[in-house]
């Protein structure tokens, strides 16, 4: 079967039929749209897919194949925005998704690491961080700090810290927190956190259609 978590900026592609092959990832603009794929979860998934699984259900379920622990908090980051499941006693107590004040953070932090050609493990974690709500409105304190004297790399470090704390925040400030997403390969975002950071990748939610499969087949008709 052809699983696909359908990111805003990338797409995720798991074909469980060829044994010992792994996910692939392309660019959302690359996607073919006469495309048809089995299971998918994320945004526009519905379009192409038979069985559509939410993309919060999907968080969990991959949160349950990938974690061993009764007790945790597992965030997503993503290009459009940003959620969170939280489980106690191996049942899920909370969850939470925000579009709004997560509105395009990881494409508005990618897109500035491509404008400046920043190189992400090479900053160091800022002392300060800006108050960052919306990736896109954010923008404006790198702008303001740069035409003031700060350096670029300075400003967008401050930025993407801001991000990270806002992220922590939203999820509830656990003391160890497990990360989804792209952002999972972003050393500062990662060390930008001020927790115990488990970075699981961008994979997550594919783990979470796999978690799907046996479910599709207890569905009537």
């Amino acid at each position: 079967m052809l699983l696909a978590d359908f990111g805003t900026s990338y797409i995720k592609l798991l074909d469980t039929s060829q044994e010992g092959a792994g996910p692939r990832v392309i660019p959302t603009r690359e996607f073919n749209r006469d495309w048809r794929v089995d299971i998918a979860t994320g945004h526009n998934g519905r379009k192409y897919a038979d069985y559509y699984v939410n993309e919060l259900t999907a968080l969990a379920r991959g949160g349950e194949r990938l974690i061993r622990e009764d007790c945790y908090t597992l965030l997503d980051c993503g290009s459009r925005d940003i959620k969170f499941v939280r489980y106690e006693h191996g049942q899920v107590k909370d969850m939470g998704w925000n579009a709004e004040c997560g509105a395009s953070m990881g494409f508005t932090i990618e897109l500035l690491e491509k404008y400046y050609d920043l190189d992400f493990s090479s900053l160091a974690v800022p002392a300060s961080s800006f108050s960052v709500t919306c990736g896109v409105l954010g923008m404006s304190h790198i702008f303001d700090a740069v035409i003031n004297g700060q350096s670029e790399s300075e400003a967008v470090a401050r930025f993407v810290k801001g991000i990270a704390l806002n992220a922590y925040d939203f999820a509830g400030k656990p003391d160890r927190l497990y990360l989804s997403g792209g952002l999972c390969s972003n050393p500062l975002f990662i060390r930008s956190f001020p927790c115990n950071l488990v970075p699981l990748g961008r994979f997550v939610l594919l783990e979470g259609l796999k978690g799907s499969l046996a479910l599709i087949g207890e569905q009537p008709g």
